[in-house]
């Protein structure tokens, strides 16, 4: 074995897995992933660790997987992670966690994902379930949704031993990992709902179908259902859109409409009545993780896919790993190139995008070389269905119906980043209602620290 290089993962067949929807990747058995675990260096200074938003004690577990105590890795893990099947699988690792690691200078990585998956995957195969509070403190919290902010912060809230009840707009728990990410990528029964159940057995209560600000607000949770305190992880699921001729034509959707029929409703089975538009051939405009997720989906429905993004392959913002994926099902690329207009028929569907060249330009706020119109490089690319992949917003429901809850220009809530604390007392907020659409990963952390921030806040009341 090369210690400088990782053991290769399996995965599907790209011209297998561009047909149907189970996962792409299979991840480590036990024998590839204790071989991996004893490439790691077991640094005492881990740089690992600092580049992890939730701090696991990464050289700790994997010392444990290398030893096959798996048992103890799942502990180690359980510390800091709440949800460390679906972080292994979706988080942005080469920039955090393994984009810090010391055997990746003059090799490669150690792939610690795929380890964090491996020892999730065990656990939940063998029955692990996390230790829950010995003691209660007898204060009710209030956690309005059940993304990856809300389940963080509940769960780390119910190990302290307070009592957490969960809010959730939606029929079915799990945020953005139930209507977002897609089944090939993050499977919903096998992964997400198991990751669920471990932090109801913390003694968290999680109600569905409630919808804060219209069902209950958040003054009448604090003065009449008794709440000492609560945190807002109710993630941006308000689509962006261009602002072209013909976007409202009929075969233009948001993202985030068009994976939540495909994920949460099921419309890629054939036993669910779930309306979606398969489309012949498929735009999506947008470079992001979302931008890939949504062109996967429109493959596997049968659709040739395109995706349409203003920068270079540089700046995708995806991750590699994604982009990788997309290639080898078949997405066809056409970057530097951007939609001016949407046409339609005398029915009012698409039939067809306008796009501009684009060349790059000076850097702009975010680094990025910006985006210069290239004048008379105007083409038409014929299609029927166009997905705008390009962000969300937080919806102001929330805001708008809480006095003195501050909010920015983005209609995101402002928020203290150490602690979730909000302009108003007793509240406290995280993750894409902060910060806008960001990682699983980040708005994990921003549960944890709205955690910490209230039990500091009940711990002196």
């Amino acid at each position: 074995m090369d210690m400088m290089k990782k053991i290769p993962v399996r995965e599907q067949d790209p011209k297998v897995r561009a047909t149907n929807f189970q996962e792409v990747c299979y991840g480590y058995n036990e024998e590839e992933a204790v071989l991996e675990a004893s490439r790691c260096l077991n640094c005492k200074n881990a740089r690992c660790i600092a580049g992890c938003p939730v701090k696991i004690d990464i050289p700790t577990f994997i010392s444990q997987v290398k030893e096959k105590d798996y048992l103890a890795a799942a502990n180690t893990i359980a510390k800091s992670s709440a949800l460390p099947a679906v972080c292994g699988r979706v988080c942005p690792q080469e920039s955090q966690c393994e984009g810090q690691c010391v055997r990746g200078i003059k090799g490669e990585a150690i792939s610690i994902g795929k380890l964090e998956r491996f020892v999730a995957d065990w656990s939940r195969e063998h029955g692990f379930v996390p230790e829950a509070a010995s003691e209660k403190k007898g204060k009710k919290v209030a956690v309005i949704g059940s993304g990856p902010a809300g389940l963080t912060c509940a769960g780390d809230l119910a190990k302290l031993g307070y009592d957490v009840t969960i809010f959730e707009a939606l029929h079915e728990p799990g945020g953005v990992l139930t209507y977002g990410i897609p089944e090939f990528r993050l499977p919903k029964q096998a992964v997400v709902q198991p990751e669920i159940e471990n932090v109801r057995k913390l003694g968290v209560k999680i109600e569905t179908n409630v919808i804060i600000g219209k069902s209950v607000t958040i003054d009448e949770l604090m003065d009449e259902e008794g709440f000492s305190a609560i945190f807002i992880g109710s993630g941006a699921g308000l689509p962006r859109f261009m602002g072209i001729p013909g976007e409202n034509a009929n075969g233009v959707f948001s993202a985030n409409e068009y994976l939540t029929r495909s994920n949460l409703m099921k419309a890629f089975r054939d036993d669910y009545d779930t309306p979606i538009v398969a489309g012949k051939k498929v735009v999506v405009v947008g470079g992001g993780n979302v931008a890939m997720d949504a062109a996967r989906t429109a493959l596997r429905l049968g659709a040739e896919v395109h995706i349409v993004y203003r920068r270079s392959e540089k700046e995708l913002p995806a991750r590699a790993e994604e982009v990788h994926h997309a290639k080898e099902e078949g997405i066809i690329f056409d970057l530097l190139t951007n939609p001016v207009e949407i046409l339609t028929d005398d029915k009012g569907w698409v039939k067809g995008v306008v796009v501009r060249k684009m060349e790059l330009g000076e850097p702009d706020a975010s680094g990025r070389r910006r985006p210069v119109e290239v004048e008379g490089s105007d083409y038409t690319i014929d299609v029927d269905t166009v997905i705008m992949a390009l962000g969300t917003s937080p919806n102001p429901l929330i805001s708008s119906t809480t006095d003195g809850l501050e909010t920015n220009k983005h209609r995101c809530i402002v928020a203290n980043e150490e602690n979730g604390q909000t302009s108003r007392e007793g509240v406290f907020a995280g993750g894409d209602a902060v910060t806008g659409a960001a990682t699983v990963i980040l708005a994990m952390e921003a549960g944890r620290a709205g955690a910490r921030g209230i039990d500091e806040y009940l711990s002196r009341k």
